[in-house]
């Protein structure tokens, strides 16, 4: 019996591991995956400020380091974000069968929560997303070691269980703030175990676990004392509607069709990740299911009401604290349908189950006794609930493929490639494609930033004499300088504008420049080598290089204002700047 129960959790295992290969094969970097690239390719991987930045309200110093890494090693190649994501997800499997098999020891229901965990869609938008998984995924291993430790701990007071689960713990805290539940996740866990079993209080679960407990603890509050001193406490909302709104949506169109494999459908808008848009069916479906499983529990098993409370108070709390944070009258539900913030309740419900099934059944409840009835009404409905799993992981990744981001760096990097060997001018710094980045990720959207890492491509400058750009499909392109605004003609005859070091020049524009980052075509003729510098009125100062002769300089000027500076900073250097437009770099 132990033999073929512990074979089949393994092929269950590898049949999962399959399909997540499947997944991650087939995506590519998204959003944050690209920040964590350009972080990587700009800030040294052990400084304090890379591994403690305030990433939208996360601290996961063990998530940049394993990133970095791994963008260092392979810059913008998908192969080794994709193996990493198998090789975390192969680590949190094992990490939830263990815990299984020490609560349920080598019996067949094993397979029953199992099975729950390993397919259910639920957890698969935060395993496909490459930042999400490297934070999810280390918690979710975490949680099911440190609460199989507990247990053991308790059952047998061993010591050595205190020390693998303080560690497990910790590591699951260097990758993601939310593995602070944990340790109140294993306590509730092993409480309800030992009630159910009848084989000790909660007192007693306390008493026998105190080593566990109290390191789990003093970790806890030593971590939220880093946390609250990284992270910007301000984005928190007040607007209570709008997140009971998100947390129904989320139990109406996210978790109760994932209990029966749904949502079978996702739509996307580029560059939003999917969002489940579950059928009627499923989710009706769902809640039968849910009313089914609530009522036959209730029939069969005693003392099994704790563990149902448990599973709807986990499923609340590990929500709300995230809808706080993000919710606003500008919220869309879609943000609930998403499901990239329940990876841990299916893990927290597989455990759940699992000390549920070891509650001692009733004696009015036989007819559910072991019968090849039930062993094959149980098999049929395990095959139906993996392949409508299998049918919504397959429509996911269909939506997850619509994505701008693969399409516009590979042909980036070819681009790149092919510009750095035909010539040795830098190229002008520029913002990629807002459906690849958008702004609000400064200054990762930076092509400098983006590319910082790959070792065939042009320098990135703020000045540069051939202007080229990435277009939409990242293709490299000749631009130009739009005409928002224009240097207005200088009073020098035949001159314009006379720049020398111990005069600099204010150079009016034809009207005022909103803050935002520039680009100025500066037409100049100059007497020798040299630099100048030039600044808006209200913005960084930009060191040029210059050369003698007659030429032309495109110029980042991020600022606002109404006139240009301008100061050489060569000696004996005089240089003559003509008008010439300032406004955003655009294709010729």
């Amino acid at each position: 019996m132990r033999s073929w129960v512990a074979r089949t959790a393994v092929a269950l295992i590898a049949l999962q591991l399959a399909i997540r290969a499947v997944l991650a094969f087939g995506g590519y970097f998204y959003w944050d995956d690209l920040i964590l690239v350009g972080r990587a390719g700009t800030q040294g991987l052990l400084s304090p400020g890379y591994l403690f930045d305030d990433h939208d309200g996360h601290v996961m110093p063990g998530a940049f380091l394993v990133a970095g890494v791994i963008t260092r090693l392979a810059p913008l190649d998908w192969l080794w974000p994709a193996i990493s994501l198998v090789v975390l997800a192969l680590v949190a499997s094992l990490a939830l069968l263990r815990a299984l098999h020490v609560i349920l020891g080598w019996r067949p229901v094993l397979l029953v929560p199992l099975t729950f965990a390993l397919f259910t869609p639920l957890a698969v938008p935060g395993f496909a997303w490459w930042a999400a998984a490297l934070n999810s995924l280390p918690m979710l291993a975490a949680m099911a070691w440190v609460c199989a430790d507990a247990i053991q701990l308790v059952r047998t007071g061993d010591r050595r269980y205190a020390l693998t689960g303080a560690l497990a713990y910790l590591g699951g805290l260097l990758f993601f703030e939310k593995s602070a539940v944990v340790a109140f996740v294993a306590f509730t866990v092993t409480a309800l175990y030992f009630h159910v079993t009848d084989s000790g209080s909660v007192r007693e679960v306390w008493r026998r676990g105190v080593r566990l407990w109290t390191v789990c603890l003093t970790l806890t509050v030593a971590w939220v004392g880093v946390y609250l001193m990284v992270v910007d406490q301000q984005r928190w909302s007040l607007d209570l509607s709008m997140t009971r709104d998100l947390l129904w949506r989320s139990f109406t169109h996210g978790i109760v069709p994932g209990l029966v494999g749904g949502p079978w459908d996702w739509q996307r808008w580029a560059p939003a990740s999917p969002w489940a848009t579950p059928p009627v069916a499923v989710m009706v479906l769902g809640w039968v299911a849910l009313a089914g499983v609530v009522a036959v529990t209730l029939l069969r098993k005693q003392r099994i009401g704790p563990a149902w409370l448990a599973a709807l108070g986990y499923a609340v709390a590990c929500q709300v604290p995230i809808y706080l944070m993000r919710s606003s009258r500008f919220t869309a539900l879609e943000l609930a349908q998403t499901l990239r913030y329940l990876p841990d309740l299916v893990v927290v419900l597989a455990l759940l189950a699992a000390v549920g099934l070891c509650a001692p059944n009733r004696e009015r409840s036989r007819w559910l006794d072991s019968s090849a009835a039930r062993s094959i009404s149980v098999g049929c409905v395990a095959v139906a609930f993996v392949a409508s799993c299998g049918y919504s992981t397959a429509t996911f990744l269909t939506s997850w493929r619509d994505n701008p981001a693969q399409p516009y760096l590979q042909n980036a990097r070819s681009a790149l490639a092919a510009a750095h060997a035909s010539s040795a001018a830098p190229m002008l710094d520029q913002e990629v494609d807002p459906l690849v980045l958008q702004r609000v990720a400064w200054p990762e959207n930076l092509a400098s930033h983006m590319f910082a890492l790959l070792p065939d491509r042009p320098e990135f400058s703020s000045a540069t004499g051939e202007l080229r750009m990435l277009d939409v499909k990242g293709n490299l392109v000749d631009a130009k300088v739009t005409w928002v605004r224009s240097i207005r003609p200088g009073p020098a005859p035949q001159c314009g504008y006379l720049v020398q070091p111990d005069f600099p020049v204010s150079m009016p524009l034809d009207g005022p420049l909103l803050p935002a980052d520039w680009t100025a075509e500066i037409n100049y003729l100059a007497n020798s080598d040299g630099s100048m510098t030039l600044s808006l009125a209200d913005g960084d100062e930009v060191k040029v290089p210059v050369r003698p002769g007659l030429n032309r300089v495109y110029v980042r000027l991020p600022g606002a204002g109404e006139a240009i500076t301008v100061r050489a900073n060569t000696s004996a250097l005089s240089v003559c700047v003509a008008a010439g437009p300032v406004g955003f770099v655009a294709p010729r």
